[in-house]
Formats: structure tokens, sequence, C-alpha cells
């Protein structure tokens, strides 16, 4: 592994991903727009908005979101300093643009990558001391310290406290964190329980609740995946992910295929694209694991092609071909 394959590893934004708060001055076509996962169109609209009113911070703010959100991340950056700039004290501003520095980084040189980093954990400890109750700011400046090396600021030193500090605030997101720092480290069966522990604890975040569902889906965890899909639905039954890993239980378990294929070619019709959601490419390869539980090896190559096509780099998906292709 390369010392900035290592470090920005470590660096890594939180699937859960921040909780918005959209602001009635930001436009309902906006709105609505970003809703639909037509960040362009959002985009459009706001920065119209945002002509006539350069000095609203929320209209900057929810732009750096759809900037973010489109992976123009030179652009969100701007927008989000923006934001910090015209309402410094605002929490969640000071978390977009951290995350918007991480994701910077992730795509940058090392000597550039570092630089961005430090940056990063620096707007994720502010949005912590202006709100110690924005939950997922404090859910990345753990995920960074407890990842990332000293010489980007990070330090698990530094992770144990702000660990001990949230699960005060809230038990079941302290045992997420805690499951989440022994996940980057790489140990699973400590990650395992720390996760249980959490849902056990009812969480009210669907972020949270639905990143440990790509954690379980990733490691095959059938049982504990259908606990997700339960969290999930009572905090929200209209969210589209729930659907979405209802199904990869149904096709884990080699239950109703039918009726999983129906609910995955719904999310690739209707789910919005987001930094925090499964994507459209993973919902094909469980297609694909549906086609081949029913040994239609044509079919679930198909998917697995398509999961490719949108996501080159999908591991499950190369994997799957690979295995057909020797077969």
């Amino acid at each position: 592994m390369t010392g900035k394959t290592a470090l920005f590893l470590c660096c890594a934004l939180l699937a859960g991903g921040f909780r918005w708060r959209v602001l009635a001055q930001v436009p309902e076509q906006a709105k609505s727009s970003f809703a639909d996962g037509d960040y362009a169109k959002a985009i459009e609209v706001l920065n119209r908005a945002a002509s006539s009113s350069p000095n609203d911070a929320a209209l900057n703010a929810f732009l750096a979101r759809c900037y973010f959100e489109s992976e123009q991340f030179d652009l969100a950056i701007a927008a989000a300093e923006k934001s910090v700039h015209l309402d410094p004290k605002n929490s969640a501003y000071h978390e977009l643009l951290g995350r918007s520095y991480g994701e910077k980084a992730s795509r940058s040189s090392w000597f550039s990558a570092l630089a961005l980093a430090k940056k990063a954990r620096r707007e994720f400890a502010t949005a912590v001391e202006l709100d110690e109750r924005n939950f997922s700011a404090m859910q990345a400046l753990v995920e960074f310290d407890c990842s990332a090396p000293g010489l980007a600021g990070g330090g698990e030193d530094k992770a144990g406290p702000e660990i001990a500090r949230l699960a005060a605030l809230d038990a079941a997101e302290g045992s997420y964190a805690a499951a989440n720092c022994r996940r980057q480290k790489k140990e699973y069966q400590a990650a395992d329980t720390g996760f249980e522990r959490s849902l056990q604890q009812h969480p009210a975040s669907a972020d949270l609740i639905y990143d440990i569902g790509d954690y379980y889906m990733k490691r095959g965890q059938a049982d504990r995946l259908a606990v997700v899909v339960a969290e999930g639905e009572r905090i929200d039954p209209q969210d589209p992910r729930g659907p979405f890993y209802r199904a990869v239980v149904y096709a884990m378990r080699q239950e109703k295929p039918a009726e999983a294929a129906k609910l995955l070619r719904e999310y690739v019709a209707h789910g919005a694209k987001r930094d925090n959601y499964p994507s459209r490419a993973m919902a094909h390869y469980w297609l694909g694991r549906i086609e081949e539980n029913q040994n239609d090896s044509a079919s679930a190559q198909r998917e697995y092609r398509e999961a490719v096509n949108l996501e080159p780099k999908n591991r499950f998906a190369n994997e799957a071909l690979k295995r057909l292709q020797r077969d």
C-alpha cells in the first residue's frame, strides 16, 4: 500500500454522511431537484439565487452540498468556505467544509493531500466545538483520529476521549464510534460486537444505521443485516435504503428472488445518487447474485458487467465476473 493510499484510506469520509438541515431560504425547486438527485438542476437554481443574494450563507452551503454530491470538490470547497465565512458559528457548515476537504484530499498528490487532511480535521473539530450534539461531525472526527497518522493530525490517543465524550451524550452513537474505530483497524470481531451493541441501543440516525448495514452487507452477514433493515424502517419507512438492504437479505438467504429483484430494480430506477447511499452498481451486483442463485449464468454476467460499467473498481462485481468466466 502506498503512503498516499494508506493516509487517505485513514481519512475517508463516513459512509453515513452529514445530517443536512435544509433551511427555509433555499428555493423549493433546488430542494426538490436535490431530493431527486438532479444536482445539475439544483446547482443551476442555486447559482441564480446566489447571484441575487451573494451573502446568503444557507444558499452557499446548499450549493456546496450539491457540488459535493456531484463530485465537484473544488467547487464544493469554494462554496463551503464562503458559507463558513458568512456564518462562522454554524456547525453544519464547518462539517460540510471538512468533508469537502477530505474528498479533495483523497484525489490529490501526497503533499497536497496532507495539507487538505489537516484542514479537514480542523473543520470537524470546529464543528464539534460549536455544537457537541452534531454527532455526524463527531463521528467524522473520531474516524479521522482513529485512522489517520499523527503526521496528518490524527491518532488513536485522541479518538479514545472523543468516543467517551460521544458515548456520554448518546450511547448508540458512542457504541457505533467505538466499533467504527475497530473497523478502521480491521479488528472485525470487535467491530461486529460494537455495531450489534449500537443497534440494540436504537440509534436515532438512519445514516448511522445504514452505514452499519453497508458493513454487514460487505461481510455477508444476512441475519445482522435484517436487524439493520428493521431499525432503519423504524426511523424512516420511506428511506430507499431500507428496500435495498431488504433485497440484499433475500439474495443472501436465497429467498423471494422475484420480490428481491423488483426492489432492486426500483432502487436503480428511482434511488437518488448520494454519497451515503448504496450505488446503482451494487444494485446490479445483487441482481446478478439473484440470477446466479437461480443458475442463470448469462443473466448474472450481464448484471455484473453493468455493475462494472457503472463502477469499474467494484470489487464484488469484478470477482463475480471472473468466477463465472472461469466456470
